[in-house]
């Protein structure tokens, strides 16, 4: 699998670069107007670079000859496309929707999806929300520079080494994959100033892969329907990034549809002083909770539930802690969808709020959060 992780690793590397000139010349850059507080206008485009390091890393192995992954090649492209348009054009939230959608279904209809029931119907419904909040959260975790690619690794990581004790050996080689093409990424989004922002056009594409590849190792190994549950844990940190983000707005009043400076990414910065440092945190949260997913597949149902039931615990207990005083977001600017959120102080990192555009969708479908690549739409008016 070494193989995988290197091709990936170095095409990435190669392949960002060519994306940044390529965002520069033809203008696909987000710009610092209105709300956006990076100093200067950056390139878009890192979702590309990302797609080609993995589909390299894909490509090495062999993976392009097995037909029963073909869903997950279709579904990436459609994501990574349809997301690449909206940070271009500003697609609507139900054009994303319909897009996701899609791309779930067809995992399902290629045997890749959910089947914890024995109606279709319903197997299908729970494929379609598995992929949309998956694809939400990552877009969501796409806020502050290095923590979606950082936090995919990381998710990626736990699937590759779930698959490579379980099986199939080939979602390992794309699992593997995934995280190379994520640390080729991250040499220059991590920088000081960030040189790419990774985009819809990454944070849909990571989402989907690892929504897709956690039911991948689930539905060609065959394993129990209660397996579901520490498969969670695989996707820990960014489900409950999205949850505490909608238990913190609802106690708040703040609208929930839109932006704020309130994520785990926001309160952790402070107390860790570096993007980097934040980074690394939530991928090594991110990789305990993937280990604790996998010592839980083998284990008896009773096991599974009793897992489950203390994973939710600590993440209640968490969400309590970050709403307690020392890291609630503060009154103002730090709600949800105001717009006085005040420009970094010069050795800060930029963070920018996010479009209203895409905040309109429901907390199930992706949209665009305060992320840095997010859009230059202004807010209509600060949050109550």
């Amino acid at each position: 699998m070494l193989p995988s992780f290197i091709v990936s690793y170095l095409v990435a590397v190669a392949a960002t670069p060519i994306a940044i000139r390529i965002a520069t010349r033809t203008g696909f850059l987000d710009r610092p107007v209105g709300y956006k507080a990076h100093a200067a206008a950056t390139p878009y485009l890192g979702g590309a670079a990302v797609l080609a390091g993995f589909l390299a890393g894909a490509l090495i192995y062999g993976a392009f000859g097995e037909s029963d992954l073909t869903p997950i090649f279709v579904g990436a492209a459609i994501l990574w496309l349809v997301g690449t348009i909206d940070d271009r054009l500003l697609l609507g939230p139900r054009v994303r929707v319909l897009a996701v959608a899609l791309a779930a279904a067809i995992l399902w209809q290629g045997d890749l999806g959910w089947t914890l029931f024995a109606n279709d119907l319903a197997n299908l419904a729970v494929t379609v929300l598995w992929v949309l909040g998956i694809v939400n959260a990552f877009n969501l975790m796409d806020n502050l520079d290095g923590a979606a690619a950082t936090v995919a690794g990381a998710s990626a990581a736990g699937i590759a080494l779930l698959a490579a004790y379980e099986g199939p050996e080939v979602v390992t080689a794309l699992g593997v994959a995934v995280c190379g093409a994520c640390a080729g990424f991250l040499h220059f989004n991590l920088t000081r100033p960030a040189r790419i922002f990774m985009g819809d056009g990454g944070s849909m594409l990571l989402g989907f892969l690892v929504a897709a590849l956690a039911m991948a190792v689930w539905r060609l190994n065959g394993m129990a329907g209660t397996a579901f549950l520490p498969a969670i844990l695989l996707v820990g940190v960014p489900i409950f990034d999205m949850t505490m983000v909608i238990v913190s707005r609802l106690r708040r009043g703040a609208p929930v549809y839109k932006g704020g400076r309130d994520h785990t990414t926001h309160r952790l910065l402070p107390m860790i002083g570096s993007t980097w440092g934040v980074a690394l945190t939530l991928g090594l949260v991110q990789g305990a909770l993937s280990l604790a997913a996998i010592s839980l597949m083998d284990a008896s149902k009773n096991a599974m539930l009793a897992g489950a039931g203390v994973a939710f615990l600590l993440g209640l207990a968490t969400i309590a802690l970050l709403e307690s005083a020392p890291f609630r977001p503060r009154s103002g600017a730090a709600l949800a969808g105001d717009k006085r959120v005040p420009a970094p102080l010069p050795h800060q990192p930029s963070i920018a709020p996010p479009s209203q555009s895409l905040e309109r969708a429901s907390m199930s479908t992706p949209r665009r959060d305060e992320a840095t690549s997010g859009s230059s739409m202004p807010e209509t008016g600060p949050a109550p």
